[in-house]
């Protein structure tokens, strides 16, 4: 009697094991699988998983050197050749130093730069295997003749092998009026 208790449980818990492995699996597949049937195809990737928290920390430096006006304390965090598309249509790209000083120069046009992140997320394209940081946030500026302008920000980073931002596409939207949304 005991032998068949015995294995009677053995059963229920092997059987109980393959049901959570299978529901494992199907939660598995389903983060980086996309549903069937759907009416686009992702051109770049749709097999996203939540990346590297260390990227997170990374782009909030970079957005506090902006706001604090001074590029030139995390220049590092770069890699050598960086690309950047603005929420205004440009584009820079070129030596990490030549970039720099660019950005830098179109700081300078404010007096001050107040941002607020209200999103920041870190999320690894796992067929493409690259590394990328989401935000969303707002950016209230006041240039040198007093002049202030906000603008709601969706920035997308991403990160070399080496775990340095050599990638920015930047959108964004004027807030009217100026200030940071509630």
């Amino acid at each position: 009697m005991q032998k068949i208790l015995i294995t009677a449980l053995a059963v229920i818990l092997f059987s109980c094991h393959a049901e959570d492995k299978k529901e494992a699996d199907t939660k598995s597949a389903s983060k980086t699988e996309p549903a069937a049937n759907l009416p686009y195809t992702a051109t770049y990737s749709s097999k996203f998983e939540m990346g590297d928290p260390k990227h997170v920390e990374t782009i909030m430096k970079l957005w506090k050197s902006w706001d604090d006006g001074d590029l030139s304390k995390d220049s590092s965090l770069f890699a050598d050749t960086i690309y950047i598309y603005t929420r205004d249509g440009s584009k820079s790209e070129g030596p990490r130093d030549s970039v720099n000083a660019g950005a830098q120069a179109y700081r300078n046009m404010f007096s001050s730069v107040k941002s607020t992140m209200h999103a920041i997320f870190p999320v690894k394209s796992t067929d493409k295997n690259e590394n990328w940081v989401c935000v969303w946030g707002t950016e209230v500026s006041i240039d040198k003749q007093g002049k202030k302008d906000s603008v709601s920000l969706q920035e997308t980073w991403r990160f070399n092998k080496a775990g340095k931002v050599d990638l920015l596409y930047q959108h964004g939207m004027p807030l009217m009026p100026a200030s940071a949304p509630k």
